[in-house]
Protein backbone atom coordinates (compact mmCIF):
# COMPACT_ATOMS: atom_id res chain seq x y z
CA UNK A 1 0.00 0.00 0.00
CA UNK A 2 1.35 3.22 -0.95
CA UNK A 3 2.70 5.61 1.99
CA UNK A 4 0.56 8.38 0.95
CA UNK A 5 -3.11 6.01 1.51
CA UNK A 6 -1.46 5.25 5.13
CA UNK A 7 -1.01 9.32 5.87
CA UNK A 8 -4.70 9.50 4.67
CA UNK A 9 -5.72 7.04 7.09
CA UNK A 10 -3.69 7.88 10.22
CA UNK A 11 -5.29 11.75 9.45
CA UNK A 12 -8.97 10.12 9.40
CA UNK A 13 -8.30 8.25 12.70
CA UNK A 14 -6.76 11.00 14.44
CA UNK A 15 -9.57 13.98 13.21
CA UNK A 16 -12.53 11.60 14.39
CA UNK A 17 -14.58 12.41 16.53
CA UNK A 18 -14.96 8.91 18.27
CA UNK A 19 -10.76 8.94 18.39
CA UNK A 20 -11.61 12.14 21.08
CA UNK A 21 -14.66 9.84 22.99
CA UNK A 22 -12.23 7.07 23.15
CA UNK A 23 -9.04 9.17 24.92
CA UNK A 24 -11.60 10.93 27.36
CA UNK A 25 -12.88 7.50 28.11
CA UNK A 26 -9.46 6.17 28.96
CA UNK A 27 -8.63 9.36 31.01
CA UNK A 28 -11.60 9.03 33.02
CA UNK A 29 -10.93 4.83 33.55
CA UNK A 30 -7.81 6.10 34.98
CA UNK A 31 -9.13 8.50 37.30
CA UNK A 32 -11.36 6.16 38.68
CA UNK A 33 -8.67 3.67 39.54
CA UNK A 34 -6.31 6.06 41.04
CA UNK A 35 -9.55 7.46 43.39
CA UNK A 36 -9.79 3.44 44.25
CA UNK A 37 -6.39 3.29 45.10
CA UNK A 38 -6.63 6.42 47.88
CA UNK A 39 -9.57 5.33 49.00
CA UNK A 40 -8.89 1.72 49.78
CA UNK A 41 -5.55 3.07 51.33
CA UNK A 42 -8.16 5.54 53.94
CA UNK A 43 -9.85 2.39 54.64
CA UNK A 44 -6.84 0.53 56.18
CA UNK A 45 -5.49 3.37 57.50
CA UNK A 46 -9.02 3.79 59.39
CA UNK A 47 -8.91 0.71 60.58
CA UNK A 48 -6.70 2.46 63.19
CA UNK A 49 -8.52 5.53 63.63
CA UNK A 50 -8.78 4.92 67.54
CA UNK A 51 -4.79 4.61 68.18
CA UNK A 52 -4.72 7.79 65.69
CA UNK A 53 -5.79 9.88 69.03
CA UNK A 54 -3.80 8.55 70.85
CA UNK A 55 -0.10 10.44 71.96
CA UNK A 56 2.88 9.43 70.17
CA UNK A 57 0.51 6.74 67.77
CA UNK A 58 -0.06 6.97 64.27
CA UNK A 59 1.92 9.91 63.24
CA UNK A 60 3.50 8.89 60.13
CA UNK A 61 -0.16 7.91 58.88
CA UNK A 62 -1.69 11.45 59.96
CA UNK A 63 1.36 12.90 57.79
CA UNK A 64 1.05 10.78 54.71
CA UNK A 65 -2.55 11.45 54.36
CA UNK A 66 -1.94 15.17 54.63
CA UNK A 67 0.55 15.02 52.51
CA UNK A 68 -1.91 13.04 50.23
CA UNK A 69 -4.51 15.95 51.08
CA UNK A 70 -2.21 18.88 50.07
CA UNK A 71 -1.32 17.17 46.64
CA UNK A 72 -4.98 16.77 45.95
CA UNK A 73 -5.63 20.65 47.21
CA UNK A 74 -2.59 21.58 44.84
CA UNK A 75 -4.37 20.04 41.67
CA UNK A 76 -3.09 17.10 41.36
CA UNK A 77 -4.36 14.04 40.07
CA UNK A 78 -5.45 11.63 42.24
CA UNK A 79 -3.10 9.04 41.10
CA UNK A 80 -0.33 11.75 41.91
CA UNK A 81 -1.89 12.16 45.78
CA UNK A 82 -1.68 8.56 46.06
CA UNK A 83 1.97 8.19 45.25
CA UNK A 84 2.50 11.16 47.56
CA UNK A 85 1.02 9.78 50.36
CA UNK A 86 2.97 6.21 50.03
CA UNK A 87 6.30 7.65 49.82
CA UNK A 88 5.37 9.88 52.85
CA UNK A 89 4.65 6.75 54.78
CA UNK A 90 7.26 4.79 53.34
CA UNK A 91 9.67 7.60 54.47
CA UNK A 92 8.49 7.96 57.83
CA UNK A 93 8.50 3.67 58.21
CA UNK A 94 11.84 3.70 57.56
CA UNK A 95 13.02 6.61 59.50
CA UNK A 96 11.68 4.50 62.52
CA UNK A 97 13.01 1.66 61.72
CA UNK A 98 16.39 3.49 61.84
CA UNK A 99 15.88 5.09 65.21
CA UNK A 100 15.08 2.03 66.50
CA UNK A 101 17.79 0.26 65.59
CA UNK A 102 19.98 2.94 67.31
CA UNK A 103 18.02 3.55 70.22
CA UNK A 104 16.23 6.67 69.09
CA UNK A 105 12.52 7.54 69.11
CA UNK A 106 11.77 4.80 72.18
CA UNK A 107 8.65 5.14 73.61
CA UNK A 108 8.70 6.09 77.51
CA UNK A 109 8.55 3.56 79.41
CA UNK A 110 10.51 1.09 76.65
CA UNK A 111 12.67 -2.00 77.54
CA UNK A 112 16.06 -1.32 78.62
CA UNK A 113 18.87 -1.13 75.92
CA UNK A 114 20.54 -3.98 74.81
CA UNK A 115 24.02 -5.63 76.40
CA UNK A 116 26.91 -7.38 74.84
CA UNK A 117 29.01 -9.50 77.27
CA UNK A 118 32.49 -9.76 76.84
CA UNK A 119 34.26 -12.65 78.23
CA UNK A 120 38.14 -13.38 77.84
CA UNK A 121 40.91 -14.88 79.86
CA UNK A 122 44.49 -14.90 79.19
CA UNK A 123 47.58 -17.15 81.51
CA UNK A 124 50.23 -14.90 82.69
CA UNK A 125 53.82 -16.34 83.86
CA UNK A 126 53.73 -14.69 87.20
CA UNK A 127 52.97 -15.77 90.69
CA UNK A 128 48.98 -15.47 91.43
CA UNK A 129 50.10 -12.33 93.85
CA UNK A 130 52.35 -10.79 91.53
CA UNK A 131 49.09 -10.74 88.82
CA UNK A 132 46.84 -9.50 91.18
CA UNK A 133 48.88 -6.78 92.73
CA UNK A 134 49.62 -5.43 89.36
CA UNK A 135 46.30 -5.25 88.35
CA UNK A 136 45.54 -3.06 91.61
CA UNK A 137 47.53 -0.67 90.29
CA UNK A 138 44.69 1.27 87.69
CA UNK A 139 47.14 4.21 87.07
CA UNK A 140 49.35 1.81 85.66
CA UNK A 141 47.17 0.69 82.77
CA UNK A 142 47.82 3.77 80.77
CA UNK A 143 51.56 2.60 80.76
CA UNK A 144 50.33 -0.23 79.07
CA UNK A 145 46.53 -0.50 78.06
CA UNK A 146 45.83 0.76 73.89
CA UNK A 147 43.41 3.92 74.12
CA UNK A 148 43.78 4.72 77.88
CA UNK A 149 45.19 8.32 78.42
CA UNK A 150 44.87 8.98 82.30
CA UNK A 151 43.85 7.12 85.29
CA UNK A 152 43.30 9.26 88.39
CA UNK A 153 42.53 7.05 91.59
CA UNK A 154 40.01 9.16 93.93
CA UNK A 155 40.24 7.55 96.91
CA UNK A 156 40.18 3.59 97.61
CA UNK A 157 36.80 2.36 95.84
CA UNK A 158 36.85 5.18 93.31
CA UNK A 159 38.89 6.02 89.91
CA UNK A 160 38.82 8.65 87.25
CA UNK A 161 39.47 7.53 83.59
CA UNK A 162 40.07 8.75 80.41
CA UNK A 163 39.99 6.74 77.16
CA UNK A 164 40.74 8.04 73.63
CA UNK A 165 38.30 6.37 71.38
CA UNK A 166 38.88 7.33 67.56
CA UNK A 167 39.48 11.09 67.30
CA UNK A 168 37.89 11.50 70.61
CA UNK A 169 37.99 11.29 74.57
CA UNK A 170 36.00 9.68 76.69
CA UNK A 171 35.72 10.05 80.42
CA UNK A 172 34.24 7.74 83.00
CA UNK A 173 34.38 7.09 86.81
CA UNK A 174 34.66 3.11 88.21
CA UNK A 175 33.27 2.34 91.46
CA UNK A 176 35.15 -0.79 92.57
CA UNK A 177 31.87 -2.87 94.44
CA UNK A 178 34.04 -5.96 95.69
CA UNK A 179 38.07 -6.63 96.20
CA UNK A 180 39.15 -9.73 98.01
CA UNK A 181 43.46 -10.08 97.65
CA UNK A 182 44.36 -12.77 95.05
CA UNK A 183 41.18 -13.33 93.91
CA UNK A 184 38.25 -11.05 92.62
CA UNK A 185 37.62 -7.20 92.09
CA UNK A 186 34.28 -6.13 90.80
CA UNK A 187 33.60 -2.65 89.49
CA UNK A 188 31.06 -0.84 87.85
CA UNK A 189 31.65 2.32 85.07
CA UNK A 190 29.33 5.63 84.16
CA UNK A 191 29.65 7.20 81.37
CA UNK A 192 27.94 9.62 79.16
CA UNK A 193 28.90 7.07 75.85
CA UNK A 194 27.23 3.95 77.98
CA UNK A 195 28.17 1.65 81.37
CA UNK A 196 30.08 -1.35 82.39
CA UNK A 197 29.69 -3.90 84.78
CA UNK A 198 33.02 -5.93 85.24
CA UNK A 199 34.65 -9.13 87.27
CA UNK A 200 38.09 -9.91 86.76
CA UNK A 201 39.45 -12.97 88.62
CA UNK A 202 42.68 -14.57 89.88
CA UNK A 203 43.47 -18.55 89.35
CA UNK A 204 46.50 -20.16 90.47
CA UNK A 205 47.82 -22.82 87.90
CA UNK A 206 51.26 -23.15 89.28
CA UNK A 207 53.76 -21.32 91.66
CA UNK A 208 54.73 -19.60 88.71
CA UNK A 209 52.10 -19.61 86.43
CA UNK A 210 48.52 -17.38 87.19
CA UNK A 211 45.45 -17.73 84.97
CA UNK A 212 42.88 -14.34 84.65
CA UNK A 213 39.44 -14.22 84.05
CA UNK A 214 37.93 -11.09 82.54
CA UNK A 215 34.00 -11.20 82.25
CA UNK A 216 32.19 -7.70 80.94
CA UNK A 217 28.47 -6.62 80.64
CA UNK A 218 28.55 -3.65 78.26
CA UNK A 219 25.38 -1.48 78.25
CA UNK A 220 26.75 0.98 74.77
CA UNK A 221 24.97 4.31 74.28
CA UNK A 222 24.97 6.56 70.90
CA UNK A 223 25.30 6.14 67.11
CA UNK A 224 29.17 5.35 67.32
CA UNK A 225 29.11 3.01 70.86
CA UNK A 226 25.99 0.76 69.19
CA UNK A 227 27.79 0.37 65.91
CA UNK A 228 30.86 -0.74 67.43
CA UNK A 229 28.56 -3.27 69.52
CA UNK A 230 27.56 -4.53 66.16
CA UNK A 231 31.11 -5.42 65.19
CA UNK A 232 31.83 -6.40 68.50
CA UNK A 233 34.92 -3.82 68.83
CA UNK A 234 35.09 -3.93 72.65
CA UNK A 235 35.37 -7.49 72.83
CA UNK A 236 38.95 -6.98 70.53
CA UNK A 237 39.94 -4.73 72.45
CA UNK A 238 39.84 -6.33 75.73
CA UNK A 239 41.68 -9.07 74.17
CA UNK A 240 44.50 -6.89 72.98
CA UNK A 241 44.39 -5.30 76.24
CA UNK A 242 45.04 -8.91 78.20
CA UNK A 243 47.95 -9.42 76.02
CA UNK A 244 49.65 -6.18 76.84
CA UNK A 245 49.35 -6.64 80.47
CA UNK A 246 50.63 -10.08 80.15
CA UNK A 247 53.86 -8.37 78.54
CA UNK A 248 54.02 -5.77 81.05
CA UNK A 249 53.93 -7.72 84.10
CA UNK A 250 56.02 -10.41 82.70
CA UNK A 251 58.76 -8.14 81.47
CA UNK A 252 58.96 -6.78 84.83
CA UNK A 253 58.64 -10.16 86.92
CA UNK A 254 56.97 -8.04 89.66
CA UNK A 255 54.08 -5.12 90.42
CA UNK A 256 55.19 -2.30 90.33
CA UNK A 257 53.03 -1.24 93.64
CA UNK A 258 50.00 -2.90 95.32
CA UNK A 259 46.50 -2.72 97.33
CA UNK A 260 46.34 -5.44 99.65
CA UNK A 261 42.69 -3.99 101.20
CA UNK A 262 39.87 -5.41 100.96
CA UNK A 263 36.35 -4.28 99.82
CA UNK A 264 32.33 -5.60 100.24
CA UNK A 265 29.70 -4.18 99.00
CA UNK A 266 31.44 -0.82 97.61
CA UNK A 267 32.75 -0.36 101.27
CA UNK A 268 36.31 -0.99 102.49
CA UNK A 269 35.85 -3.53 105.32
CA UNK A 270 39.98 -3.57 105.76
CA UNK A 271 42.59 -1.11 104.31
CA UNK A 272 45.94 -1.80 103.07
CA UNK A 273 47.92 -0.96 105.94
CA UNK A 274 45.67 -2.94 107.84
CA UNK A 275 46.11 -6.21 105.90
CA UNK A 276 50.15 -5.65 105.62
CA UNK A 277 49.97 -5.94 109.70
CA UNK A 278 47.95 -8.81 109.64
CA UNK A 279 50.31 -10.58 106.98
CA UNK A 280 53.38 -9.40 108.93
CA UNK A 281 52.37 -10.71 111.99
CA UNK A 282 51.45 -14.30 110.23
CA UNK A 283 54.62 -14.20 108.69
CA UNK A 284 56.07 -13.77 112.19
CA UNK A 285 54.30 -16.59 113.99
CA UNK A 286 55.31 -18.85 111.15
CA UNK A 287 58.72 -18.06 111.39
CA UNK A 288 58.64 -18.60 115.36
CA UNK A 289 56.98 -22.22 114.73
CA UNK A 290 59.47 -23.28 111.71
CA UNK A 291 62.69 -22.11 114.41
CA UNK A 292 61.10 -23.88 117.59
CA UNK A 293 60.33 -27.30 115.82
CA UNK A 294 63.66 -28.78 115.51
CA UNK A 295 64.73 -28.03 119.37
CA UNK A 296 61.16 -29.43 120.62
CA UNK A 297 62.09 -32.37 118.99
CA UNK A 298 65.70 -32.50 119.93
CA UNK A 299 64.42 -32.10 123.46
CA UNK A 300 62.60 -35.21 123.49
CA UNK A 301 64.55 -37.65 121.69
CA UNK A 302 67.66 -36.22 123.23
CA UNK A 303 66.12 -38.22 126.97
CA UNK A 304 65.38 -41.53 124.95
CA UNK A 305 68.93 -42.00 123.81
CA UNK A 306 70.89 -41.61 127.19
CA UNK A 307 68.84 -43.59 128.65
CA UNK A 308 68.30 -46.51 126.12
CA UNK A 309 71.58 -46.82 124.31
CA UNK A 310 74.09 -46.75 127.55
CA UNK A 311 72.00 -49.29 129.13
CA UNK A 312 71.86 -51.29 126.35
CA UNK A 313 75.88 -50.53 126.12
CA UNK A 314 76.61 -51.89 129.67
CA UNK A 315 74.32 -54.62 130.07
CA UNK A 316 75.90 -56.24 126.45
CA UNK A 317 79.17 -55.34 128.14
CA UNK A 318 78.96 -57.05 131.44
CA UNK A 319 77.28 -60.10 130.43
CA UNK A 320 80.12 -60.82 127.52
CA UNK A 321 83.11 -59.92 129.04
CA UNK A 322 83.18 -62.22 132.51
CA UNK A 323 82.15 -65.00 130.31
CA UNK A 324 85.16 -63.79 128.37
CA UNK A 325 87.69 -64.01 131.12
CA UNK A 326 86.44 -67.39 132.29
CA UNK A 327 87.19 -68.91 128.94
CA UNK A 328 90.46 -67.82 129.13
CA UNK A 329 91.28 -68.85 132.42
CA UNK A 330 89.93 -72.06 131.60
CA UNK A 331 91.93 -72.47 128.30
CA UNK A 332 95.14 -71.09 130.47
CA UNK A 333 94.52 -74.52 133.04
CA UNK A 334 94.32 -76.87 130.40
CA UNK A 335 97.30 -75.71 129.08
CA UNK A 336 99.02 -76.03 132.55
CA UNK A 337 97.65 -79.37 133.34
CA UNK A 338 98.50 -81.10 129.35
CA UNK A 339 101.95 -79.87 129.51
CA UNK A 340 103.15 -82.00 132.50
CA UNK A 341 101.07 -85.01 130.68
CA UNK A 342 102.99 -83.81 127.92
CA UNK A 343 106.31 -84.49 129.83
CA UNK A 344 105.82 -87.14 131.91
CA UNK A 345 104.47 -89.62 128.65
CA UNK A 346 107.71 -88.10 126.93
CA UNK A 347 110.19 -89.81 129.83
CA UNK A 348 107.88 -92.83 130.05
CA UNK A 349 108.77 -93.07 126.77
CA UNK A 350 112.24 -92.60 126.28
CA UNK A 351 112.53 -95.17 129.18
Amino acid sequence: MPDSALGGIKDDVVKSPATDRLKDELQNYLRARAEHAVTQLGHRLGDSVSKLAEPGGGGGALKSLAKGGQALGEGKSPGQAALSAGASHLKDTVKEKVKGLFGKGRKSGGGKSKSVTIVEDIDVGVPVREAYDQWTQFQEFSSFAKGVVSVEKADDTTSNWKVKVAKSTRSWKANVTEQVPDERITWTTEGSKGTVKGVVTFHALTDDLTRVLLVLEYFPKGLFEKTGNIWRAQGRRARLDLKLYRKFIMMRGEATDSWRGEIRDGEVVLSHDEALDEEEAQNDEAAESDEGAPDDAYEDEQPHDEDDVPEDDDAAYGDEEPQDEEFVDEEEDDEEEAAPVDESEQQTAVR
